[in-house]
């Protein structure tokens, strides 16, 4: 990929992330990858500083609960990122019954939102299946995009957003200019979330070239969602991106 740097969701690898960090991003660096993106807090603030700095990684974002966007765990999550350089601070779930708690939710974005934009830090939201089932006659990841500023990142998941039956280019260009970051997660009707980047059932080409041109995207996200055999699949994944531009 010629103009888009490619990162791995931490999580992929989370059966050795938290016990081995060191060596698991070291691995995530020889793979291929430029970035990483956290999620939870395992460790201090200096001692994810020094991970990056002994790996050479960027931590492209990190993963945070709305909850820690608020309150009193806002200050705390604000040192956290500021000490690692992450920008993107988007929120990997959220799951209601009512049209107007999804439109709830979008307020607590675009409050988090004005919150971060002084530190230079953004927030958005990460889709999952159910966030493409109808509630109350509407879409849930539509609600949340149509009730918050642009500067509300919509970090769609394209494996996720598949398996909720969503078309993933017309989901794209619903909203376009909001793709900062967005996660490429492989997924196919055959083996599901069981399968590499370029054996899978997303059209790469036209999603590498939405994000270049439509999406505004400064990183993609490779995030593998089954705990069998990562490395394998991480790492044929990232050869095949390696290759698609």
């Amino acid at each position: 990929m010629k103009n888009i740097p490619l990162a791995l969701q931490a999580y992929s690898l989370r059966q050795t992330f938290p016990t081995q960090p060191l060596a698991t991003l070291k691995t995530v660096k020889e793979t291929g990858f430029t970035g990483v993106e956290f999620y939870g807090s395992f460790f201090k603030p200096a001692f994810y500083r020094a991970l990056l700095e002994e790996t050479g990684l960027v931590c492209c974002g990190w993963h945070t609960p709305i909850d820690n966007l608020e309150g009193e765990k806002f200050g705390p999550t604000v040192e956290l990122n500021l000490a690692v350089g992450s920008k993107f601070l988007c929120v990997p779930w959220f799951q209601t019954d009512t049209a107007d708690n999804w439109k709830r939710f979008a307020d607590r974005l675009n409050t988090a939102a004005e919150k971060l934009r002084p530190y230079g830090l953004r927030t958005g939201y990460h889709c999952h299946a159910h966030d493409f089932a109808p509630v109350e006659g509407a879409i849930p990841w539509e609600i949340v995009a149509e009730n918050t500023g642009n500067d509300v990142v919509l970090q769609l998941d394209t494996g996720n957003a598949m398996s909720g039956g969503a078309d993933i280019m017309a989901t794209l260009k619903k909203f376009p200019g909001r793709n900062q970051t967005i996660h490429w997660k492989p997924w196919s009707a055959r083996d599901r979330f069981h399968t590499p980047a370029g054996s899978d059932d997303h059209d790469w080409p036209a999603l590498l070239d939405w994000c270049e041109k439509e999406g505004r995207t400064e990183w993609a996200v490779l995030e593998y969602e089954e705990p069998d055999d990562p490395i394998v699949n991480i790492r044929r994944s990232a050869e095949f991106f390696a290759a698609l531009g």
